[in-house]
């Protein structure tokens, strides 16, 4: 299982100012277009971290309520801070570190993930929570990077490990890769929680790096892409990888920028 981390209070203020608008809104903006709504909704947010997208939620909604859960209390009182400023919604922003959470059984009438940090143990847990939090007819709503996301970044490590004769991190990148969900494997994991009428739509995007080093200190790559990595290179020290990484991408991308290929996947479900 993976523990999610933790945003420190500067790093917080980073992901809403940049980490949002480049990344994170590519994944909440096919989510919100795929989320079904009504004149009232109950919604909540699981590792909601600065509360993106609620207030565009909020905004679609005659009546709102929204509860979010993240481990990052930083995070969330930067979410409470938005939400205040509104007078229509009313908003909860809760410190939790796993699952289930302390809300009641089948009282909500959406809930939501965006990018969650999880490998299958962990996502399973978290869509076994969608479903136990929705009522009858709810609809849960899970945004992620697929499998064709960041394959240049598993080439590259395929790289590394060939020429460091690493054949323990060579397997791992191989096996991280098999096992990125699918738009096939994403409905199997609902369907197994309890879903069904599960409808998975992909977009291919690119994220746009101008040199090894922007993208070893952006702070998509740092708060979002390594802890990605992470979680699908269980017990693999990335410390050389990325090193190797980041000096490959400017060997081989000196002369032009590096595009990191993104497979966005949006699961929407319904609770029978």
């Amino acid at each position: 299982m993976i523990a999610e981390e933790k945003l420190s209070a500067a790093e917080a203020a980073v992901m809403e100012t940049f980490v949002v608008p480049r990344y994170l809104s590519i994944f909440g903006d096919l989510a919100l277009e795929l989320m079904l709504l009504g004149d009232s909704a109950k919604v909540v947010h699981l590792g909601c971290r600065t509360g993106y997208p609620d207030l565009l939620i909020s905004d679609r909604v005659a009546e709102c309520s929204i509860v979010g859960f993240d481990a990052s209390l930083p995070a969330l009182e930067l979410a409470r801070n938005k939400m205040a400023l509104r007078s229509g919604p009313t908003a909860e922003y809760l410190v939790s570190e796993g699952y289930p959470t302390e809300l009641e059984d089948e009282g909500y009438s959406h809930v939501l993930s965006i990018h969650p940090i999880a490998d299958a143990e962990t996502r399973a847990m978290l869509f076994e929570e969608m479903a136990r939090l929705l009522y009858s007819g709810g609809q849960a709503l899970v945004a992620m990077p697929l499998k064709g996301s960041f394959l240049e970044i598993a080439d590259l490590f395929r790289e590394y490990a060939l020429k460091n004769d690493d054949g323990d991190f060579g397997r791992a990148t191989e096996e991280s890769i098999a096992n990125r969900p699918n738009l096939e494997t994403l409905s199997e994991e609902l369907e197994n929680a309890g879903f069904s009428d599960v409808d998975v739509e992909v977009r291919k995007s690119v994220l746009t790096f101008d040199s090894g080093r922007a993208f070893a200190e952006d702070p998509v790559t740092r708060l979002l892409i390594v802890p990605e990595l992470r979680a699908s290179l269980t017990d693999q020290d990335l410390e050389k990888p990325l090193e190797y990484l980041r000096d490959a991408i400017d060997k081989y991308w000196s002369e032009g920028q590096f595009d990191l290929a993104l497979n966005v996947g949006c699961a929407s479900a319904r609770k029978d």
